[in-house]
């Protein structure tokens, strides 16, 4: 996966080792359960001889992001009363009197 935004405007291909990757938009297809989904004008490096499309990381982590996002992590109601019980076990025990 190449950075879209690198300075180059074109690199050597890692496939073929002839063709030179030139910095294009592409439409990114890809498959969600049962659904196609298309993106258009999506960063990718496409090589002038073989073909070989590379897409740029970042956008691709982005489009990840959107497609699957990271649920919010909630609190379950059997750790938190847990917590209750063992803070109040804690806070009732008295330290031993001194003889």
């Amino acid at each position: 996966m190449r950075k879209y935004n690198e300075p180059q405007s074109m690199i050597p291909c890692s496939e073929c080792n002839i063709g030179m990757m030139h910095k294009t938009r592409v439409t990114y297809f890809t498959w969600l359960a049962d659904e196609l989904i298309t993106v258009p004008d999506f960063p990718a490096w496409i090589c002038d001889v073989c073909g070989k499309r590379e897409y740029d990381l970042e956008a691709l982590n982005n489009l990840a992001l959107l497609l699957n996002p990271i649920p919010a992590q909630t609190k379950s109601p059997k750790a938190s009363k847990s917590v209750q019980k063992s803070e109040g076990a804690k806070t009732s025990a008295q330290p031993p009197s001194p003889e």
